[in-house]
């Protein structure tokens, strides 16, 4: 039987790490746990992942590296049509809910790795090119319900085709910008 790689070893933790902390929350998610989950022993683990934080970091720097590309990839194209802007945005959202809906679940996370204040940068940045950098109180609003609703539909609805979905909340959250 041919050995795996240890890049597919990493990725099996990583996934199975994943659904733990999804299931139970990361501050009830041991090492030992993600270990008996693959069938494999602790020390096996540390051999990859020094610590369960060490672990969490490892599945969030990859979404936080395509938030910040992102956020800088719109800054720099600006002016951005916003339809178009909404649609990369659900896309981006879309490709790392599974993370996004445990920060939500596990506010711990958020707290840890110190996410909430990216989130709040990255949301800002989108709502300054959606909206301006002084906006009307209406206006404002607006972008926050388009975004927060966006970004909501593509990380906690998954009963629907994406393709489907995307065309849904896109719709919608340029319908809340109130633009002809």
């Amino acid at each position: 039987m041919p050995r795996r790689r240890t890049g597919d070893t990493r990725a099996r933790i990583q996934q199975a790490a994943l659904e733990l902390f999804a299931e139970r929350g990361m501050q009830q998610t041991s090492l030992r746990d993600i270990a008996d989950r693959l069938g494999v022993t602790k020390p096996a683990l540390y051999y990859h992942f020094a610590s369960r934080e060490d672990l969490l970091n490892s599945l969030v720097e990859p979404m936080i590296a395509d938030f910040e590309a992102y956020a800088a990839a719109q800054r720099a194209a600006a002016p951005v049509p916003p339809r178009e802007l909404l649609g990369s945005y659900f896309d981006l959202a879309h490709r790392h809910r599974a993370l996004i809906r445990l920060a939500i679940r596990d506010l711990s996370v958020l707290h840890e790795l110190k996410l909430a204040d990216r989130f709040l940068e990255w949301r800002g940045t989108l709502a300054e090119l959606l909206v301006g950098a002084s906006p009307s109180l209406l206006d404002a609003v607006r972008c926050m319900v388009a975004l927060g609703g966006l970004s909501d539909c593509a990380v906690m609805i998954d009963h629907e085709p994406v393709a489907e979905l995307r065309e849904a909340a896109v719709d919608a959250a340029y319908d809340s910008l109130g633009r002809p």
